[in-house]
């Protein structure tokens, strides 16, 4: 299927700051362009906006004066829904209330040609809804931009039950040829990026609730440890928490509030409280001219271990022993066991797998981290029983490899390894419904939320079974169905270890010419 040609007019519904980015990158991409809203007034102001922008980019040097000037004459405005009428695709921008948007459809269907697509670019509600008056919902699509619309390159182009399959893809392909990087996505609560990524946000306020650390610790770990761009509080403070809070609350009420998407009620308070981040002046953190953010939890300097012993594969972690190794530290590796890494003092330290340090004699557990060698700080967990000695030890390690240390509470799954855990997780479970491929999801939880890896690359670099064990073992400390494992997530781990089985049967049987029982072929 063909994008939308050029010479075609596209319309927006809706004015506002979303609506005039959608016009902006339309208008960008050579269409005329009409926006359109019900107040006259409202509909000239987004029109002016789009132009101003687009004379900002000329004065920045990113447009030449007679492309802007072909832009100017491409763009109008006007609050007569009839003056539609031409549209080859209609793009609806306007307030989050499904009785609006059904009832402006159902006006837009009597205005344009049968063969016209109309779209919505909602981000919460349910595309199939939407389209339900609709006498030919088939050409009915979700085109979720995200904001800044001409900044920003995902578009999440979403299926209803019943958008016809051609339509999906004259609009797939229009975002394509519009510079965009589209992704195909089932209507399901969330579409891909606001479903899988409320683990990001759940997880930091589980991690909080629990009393395992505070803000801004919970923060820099999440940033200097797990690569991710902003930690889960101070971007709920950018994008409000009644924002942030109301879309969770969406997601849990459209999944019949599965315990996988439980909002929290550390939030619930903080938004009844009018803390609502940046726009109120307060959120997680204070805002203002003279306002001082809090700092992470940072250890005081120990003394580095003058050697170790790493006992077994520590998987994600494998860089450790060559890091200690090249500042100096004396590494011995024993194969068979662990895995762990032994100190001077005999207390072990090891990976978050799920399990707490209070179940062993003296275990400091350390985070996942993105890249051991890039990151800057890593967080430990210890507990009352676990001796000062092996804590100061562990400490004193990872500062030897130049990272800042925060010690939280004895929180099973840590920071970083349980909030990726919960991603592949729900990664997993959508590709097995069908809401995207994992490669989509991949593409939009980079480009969507900016993080450093999409779910499905974390998994692949960790290993079938890690997520798998981890949420396990974190099912059995904290039961109720949040972390069971999904059977998508067993699945993929089972059907790797097959593979791997058949692998290792083939290469036997070439070896000793016997089958996998062992009888002769």
């Amino acid at each position: 299927m063909t994008a939308i040609e050029r010479s075609r007019t596209v319309a927006v519904v809706g004015a506002g700051t979303m609506g005039q980015g959608i016009a902006q990158v339309a208008l960008a991409a050579g269409h005329r362009v009409l926006i359109q809203d019900v107040d006259e007034t409202r509909a000239r102001a987004g029109r002016d906006a789009v132009l101003e922008r687009v004379e900002r980019l000329v004065a920045k040097g990113r447009l030449d004066r007679a492309e802007a000037d072909g832009m100017a004459g491409r763009i109008e405005s006007t609050h007569v829904l009839a003056d539609l009428a031409d549209a080859a695709l209609v793009i609806e921008a306007i307030v989050e209330d499904p009785a609006v948007k059904r009832d402006l459809f159902t006006s837009l269907e009597k205005v344009v040609a049968p063969e016209a697509l109309l779209a919505t670019n909602t981000s919460s509600l349910s595309v199939t809804e939407l389209a339900g008056a609709l006498e030919h919902p088939g050409r009915f699509v979700g085109l979720h931009f995200f904001n800044p619309a001409p900044l920003l390159p995902l578009v999440e182009v979403v299926s209803g039950f019943a958008t016809d399959p051609a339509a999906a893809e004259q609009a797939y392909a229009t975002m394509a040829a519009w510079g965009k990087t589209p992704v195909r996505c089932a209507d399901t609560p969330g579409f891909i990026v606001n479903r899988i990524a409320r683990p990001f946000y759940a997880e930091a306020l589980a991690v909080y609730e629990e009393r395992g650390a505070d803000p801004a610790t919970i923060d820099a770990v999440l940033r200097e440890s797990g690569g991710f761009r902003m930690g889960p509080f101070e971007l709920t403070d950018l994008i409000g928490q009644d924002v942030n809070e109301a879309v969770t609350r969406s997601v849990w009420e459209s999944f019949f509030r599965s315990p996988k998407f439980l909002p929290s009620l550390a939030q619930r308070r903080l938004v009844q409280s009018g803390r609502l981040g940046r726009k109120s002046g307060q959120g997680w953190y204070p805002y203002g001219p003279e306002a001082e953010a809090p700092l992470p939890h940072t250890a005081g300097p120990e003394a580095v271990p003058e050697a170790v012993t790493v006992v077994g594969d520590l998987g994600p972690a494998a860089a450790l022993p060559g890091l200690m190794a090249e500042v100096g530290i004396e590494v011995t590796e024993v194969a068979s066991g662990g895995p762990y890494i032994q100190l001077p003092g005999e207390g072990q330290l090891v990976l978050a797998d799920g399990k707490t340090a209070i179940e062993f004699a003296d275990v400091v557990y350390f985070d996942l981290a993105l890249d051991y060698r890039g990151a800057t700080r890593i967080a430990l967990s210890a507990c009352e029983d676990t001796s000062e000695r092996t804590l100061a030890e562990a400490i004193g390690l990872f500062q030897g490899l130049g990272k800042e240390v925060s010690v939280i509470g004895d929180v099973p799954g840590m920071i970083v390894a349980r909030t990726v855990a919960m991603l592949i997780d729900l990664t997993a479970d959508a590709v097995a419904r069908g809401v995207a491929t994992a490669e989509d999801i991949d593409t939009a939880m980079r480009l969507g939320v900016n993080y450093p890896l999409g779910p499905g690359e974390w998994h692949d670099r960790l290993g079938r079974d890690w997520a798998y064990d981890l949420l396990h073992h974190l099912d059995e400390r904290v039961p109720g169905g949040r972390y069971a494992p999904s059977l998508a997530l067993y699945r993929l781990g089972y059907q790797a270890g097959e593979e791997t089985e058949q692998i290792e049967e083939t290469e036997a049987t070439a070896e000793t010419g016997t089958g996998p029982e062992g009888g002769a072929e």
